[in-house]
C-alpha cells in the first residue's frame, strides 16, 4: 500500500521557518521524482519544488528560490521541505507527490501518489 505522510506544518510566525516532511512507503521511493507542492484556500494546487527522476536535480519555482530547500534521504524514503522568512502569503496546506516516470514537474495531474497535506499558517 502506496502512502505518503506529510507532517511539520504548524503556526508560525512571519520571518520564521519550518521544515516539512513526506515519509514514503509501499514504493521504490529511490527511483521516484518526489515534489512540493502547495494549496490556498480558493486557489490552484501551486507546484514548489522537486527532484527530478532521470538525474535528481531539483527545480523550484522562481518566486520562492532562495528560501525554500528540498532535500531528501532515500535510506529515510524521506523527502524535505525547509521553508525560510516564512510569509503570510506562504500559507495553505503543502503537499508532497511522487511521480514514477518523466513528467512535467510543475503538473499536479503527472504525478502518481499524493500525500494528505500538512497546514502551515503564518502570522504576521
Amino acid at each position: 500500500q502506496v502512502q505518503l505522510v506529510e507532517s511539520g506544518g504548524a503556526l508560525v510566525q512571519a520571518g520564521g521557518s519550518l521544515r516539512l516532511s513526506c515519509a514514503a512507503s509501499g514504493f521504490t521511493f529511490s527511483t521516484y521524482a518526489m515534489a512540493w507542492f502547495r494549496q490556498a484556500p480558493g486557489e490552484e494546487r501551486e507546484f514548489l519544488a522537486a527532484f527530478r527522476l532521470n538525474d535528481s536535480k531539483t527545480y523550484y519555482v522562481d518566486s520562492l528560490k532562495g528560501r525554500f530547500t528540498i532535500s531528501r534521504d532515500n535510506a529515510k524514503n524521506t523527502v524535505y521541505l525547509q521553508m525560510n522568512s516564512l510569509k503570510p502569503e506562504d500559507t495553505a496546506v503543502y503537499y508532497c507527490a511522487a511521480a514514477s516516470g518523466p513528467v512535467g514537474l510543475g503538473v499536479p495531474r503527472h504525478y502518481d501518489y499524493w500525500g494528505q497535506g500538512t497546514q502551515v499558517i503564518v502570522f504576521s
